[in-house]
């Protein structure tokens, strides 16, 4: 039975990289990769936040089926995890590095090992409440860039004991495994090593759209600029953290290598299936956005490309789908069960180009003043918004979402609308979502005021 290895990133718009077609930004591990398996060229985010997406991940749930609609983690919440579940199948799960990023103490999630994780306690911080202004909750965006010695030493050690523990205890086993390792590159803010920074220098380049397109003028896309306070960004400024952001993919590229030269070296490669993912993208200046947190195609989609037993060599699949979908992946590959309920289909089972496949995407938290949800089918893409106009984008003609044509395709709009309703009922999921935060504010009240 195979084994899995997965590296998770923190950010990674799937457009930079050279396995996704970006024209200089270097990742030849990445490419190695695809060159031995499979790329998925429309992958995507379950949400486009980190807590958010790592939990759909972590649970195998939607994010209103679970609720972790945001990142404020006062509430724990008791879901089952696929760490856990694998491990009472005896099917033995390690989780390295700081990414438990989680609806719970990740020291709950049953995973048989967790090497570098830390308990964090929860944020007081009361900017997810979509009840204020953006603009009033505002925070200026982070635009430190620049080479910087000891950025990253805590991916470093996290890949690092990921190498050992792929040298020393995993030959030692005698039932199936799997690693899981994540790392927080290429996460602003955007320093990066000298020797990373060195190799663009000279390549900070511009958004080719700014703030001045149609989909910068949408309603959500003003108030995530509002709440990052973004409009002060100098051109010199913009360079540099697109720089320093195409440093960290090609540092996040060779951790890859690293993973890749152990398994190797151990002749545990052929049996094990290697995948590389991210939690969501960035948007890096398209349409004046910075970070994630809203629909469009740079922060929602994430690179996934995967090798081993049941992935085909040199393959590229259009057909949508889902971080939801990889973990479904990690059953089948083990050969375990998951539970009833569980959201996503194993990747192996992906036709190659299905134009009737749906995957699904909510985002219900900070900087924005209602939710979002967004569905894409074949080329339509539909992104429903709770409180701001509708948008439509065919992305084979449009892949840039410059045109929003929903009002000119009203059959292709209402057959989206429709799936979407089959997986949910938005105007619900966004009254749930408005009463978690009222629940979540006022958990915080309480914390506050017993710490007074």
């Amino acid at each position: 039975m195979p084994n899995v290895v997965f590296l998770m990133s923190d950010s990674h718009n799937p457009f930079v990289t050279s396995v996704y077609g970006h024209p200089f930004v270097r990742t030849p591990n990445l490419e190695r990769l695809a060159e031995r398996g499979t790329v998925f060229e429309n992958a995507y985010t379950p949400s486009p936040l980190c807590v958010p997406a790592r939990s759909c991940l972590m649970s195998g749930m939607y994010v209103h089926q679970n609720e972790v609609f945001n990142n404020c983690k006062v509430i724990p919440a008791g879901h089952p995890t696929y760490g856990g579940v694998l491990a009472e199948q005896g099917v033995h799960t390690v989780y390295i590095g700081p990414g438990a990023n989680l609806y719970n103490d990740p020291f709950t999630f049953g995973f048989t090992e967790m090497i570098g994780v830390k308990r964090t306690e929860p944020n007081l911080s009361t900017r997810f409440d979509r009840s204020v202004p953006p603009k009033e909750h505002g925070r200026p965006i982070n635009k430190k860039h620049g080479p910087k010695d000891d950025v990253w030493q805590g991916d470093i050690d996290s890949v690092e004991s990921a190498v050992r523990w792929l040298r020393e205890r995993a030959s030692q086993l005698d039932k199936p495994w799997t690693l899981t390792v994540n790392v927080v590159a290429p996460h602003p803010p955007f320093y990066a090593r000298p020797e990373y920074w060195r190799m663009y220098e000279g390549y900070g380049d511009l958004p080719e759209y700014g703030d001045d397109v149609e989909p910068a003028r949408h309603p959500y896309a003003q108030d995530l600029r509002d709440y990052i306070l973004a409009g002060g960004l100098t051109e010199q400024e913009i360079r540099g953290m697109r720089q320093g952001y195409y440093a960290g993919v090609t540092f996040v590229d060779a951790q890859l290598g690293l993973l890749l030269d152990a398994l190797e070296e151990t002749g545990q490669l052929e049996n094990t299936v290697v995948a590389y993912v991210s939690d969501h993208g960035e948007m890096l200046g398209k349409f004046g956005l910075w970070w994630k947190r809203t629909m469009y195609e740079d922060s929602v989609r994430i690179p996934l490309v995967v090798a081993g037993p049941g992935f085909a060599a040199g393959r590229r699949v259009r057909t949508p789908v889902s971080l939801l979908d990889f973990q479904a992946t990690i059953f089948q590959a083990v050969g375990a069960q998951r539970p009833d309920g569980w959201q996503g289909t194993p990747l192996q089972h992906v036709a190659e180009n299905d134009p009737e496949r749906v995957v699904f995407s909510e985002y219900h938290g900070d900087g924005i003043r209602a939710g979002s949800f967004m569905v894409r089918k074949g080329d339509w893409k539909l992104i429903y918004n709770m409180a701001a106009p509708h948008q439509l984008f065919n992305l084979a003609e449009d892949p840039d979402e410059l045109h929003n044509v929903y009002a000119k395709e009203p059959e292709v709009a209402a057959d989206l609308e429709q799936e979407l309703r089959r997986i949910c009922d938005p105007e619900a999921v966004n009254e749930r979502a408005f009463a978690k935060e009222r629940e979540q504010l006022a958990a915080i009240a309480r914390m506050k005021e017993a710490e007074a």
